[in-house]
């Protein structure tokens, strides 16, 4: 729908027009979102740099079976699935033929993973011993992030340009229905306290709960403070969720009980993954420009530890809560190859 523009809004354009020309002149690049925050050392030591196979192009998610020790990395621009065994520290197993894979998300009660293929606007089911894809699943358009229902055996995708969530049967792949978000989808997850999801409407500023019984939207949470919430992790014992925006480098803590929000940090430009430690009450922000933010939920209040460059590309964080170690896959490790760096909380 094409949308006429009244006097002041054209005005502001003009404005902003004027501000643009004038940054190009002076040769100031202006970029999404407000300038980096300031540094603070990362709570964080090197322990291992493990080399991963194919070429430098983008990695997404990373999904961790802790007893396994098995961590199954999105690589998007060669359509793979890398297999990592954490205890040996090293790749074992490569995957195909998941074009433009997105989200992965590993269920260990079913020995399973489960992979979003963007390209193709598909879930597919892999074997978790095998490696084997046991089916794929037609989805909304650009599937992203994943999450699991324990209670309903279902898993969520998140299209993103298609402003909805596939709800699928994590047994056969049977679509069991879609969710409409009317505005563009950003991650989901399972809140095992109230058996609900949430979902960010990144495009609406407002994180969605659903009834997973009757696929309804139950409650419409606004998100004052934010712009484009597209992150999202829950620290379920504690009733909050933390929310990413990549519009403003913005961090919010949301109380699940109130639904209001009660924290805002600041973070890294163009915040992407997050990851928490649920035993140790960590929290991990990981940011398209390299940078990850570190804090510490301490009586349901969130305190920045560390924010700072890691490495170039490392906008996706995984975390293991019984070693406590962070992993972030990276197109350019130290030798200039792709590598999965591994990262210990430091004394």
């Amino acid at each position: 729908m094409t949308r006429r523009l009244t006097p002041r809004a054209l005005l502001a354009l003009a404005a902003g027009l004027v501000i643009a020309v004038a940054a190009a002149v002076a040769g100031v690049t202006l970029t999404r979102g407000s300038s980096q925050p300031p540094k603070e050392a990362l709570p964080l030591r090197l322990v291992k740099e493990i080399a991963l196979p194919g070429d430098s192009s983008r990695f997404d998610y990373a999904s961790l079976d802790p007893a396994r020790g098995l961590l199954f990395i999105a690589h998007l621009g060669a359509s793979q699935v890398i297999e990592v065994d954490t205890h040996a520290d090293e790749a074992v197993r490569t995957i195909t033929d998941l074009p433009g894979v997105h989200g992965v998300l590993v269920v260990p009660a079913l020995h399973r993973v489960y992979a979003t293929a963007s390209d193709a606007n598909q879930v597919a089911a892999i074997d978790e011993t095998t490696g084997k894809v046991l089916y794929r699943s037609p989805t909304g358009g650009t599937p992203d992030g994943l999450a699991y229902d324990p209670l309903h055996h279902t898993v969520w995708t998140t299209n993103e340009s298609g402003g909805s969530e596939t709800v699928v049967d994590a047994n056969s792949g049977a679509v069991r229905g879609t969710v409409t978000l009317g505005g563009e989808a950003g991650n989901v997850a399972y809140d095992p306290t109230t058996q609900q999801m949430l979902v960010d409407v990144q495009t609406r500023n407002e994180l969605a709960v659903i009834d997973p019984a009757t696929l309804h939207i139950t409650r419409r949470v606004p998100l004052p403070g934010c712009d484009h919430d597209h992150g999202l992790i829950l620290a379920p014992a504690d009733r909050l969720a933390f929310v990413a925006c990549d519009g403003n480098a913005r961090l919010l803590t949301l109380d699940l009980t109130t639904w209001h929000v009660t924290g805002t940090d600041q973070v890294g430009q163009d915040p992407d993954v997050l990851a928490y430690d649920p035993a140790a009450r960590h929290l991990y922000v990981a940011a398209e420009s390299g940078w990850v933010t570190t804090a510490d939920n301490r009586s349901r209040h969130l305190t920045v530890t560390g924010r700072a460059h890691l490495a170039d590309g490392a906008h996706v964080v995984a975390v293991d809560s019984t070693t406590h170690r962070s992993y972030y896959p990276v197109p350019h490790g130290s030798g200039g190859h792709p590598a999965l760096l591994v990262y210990q909380p430091a004394p």
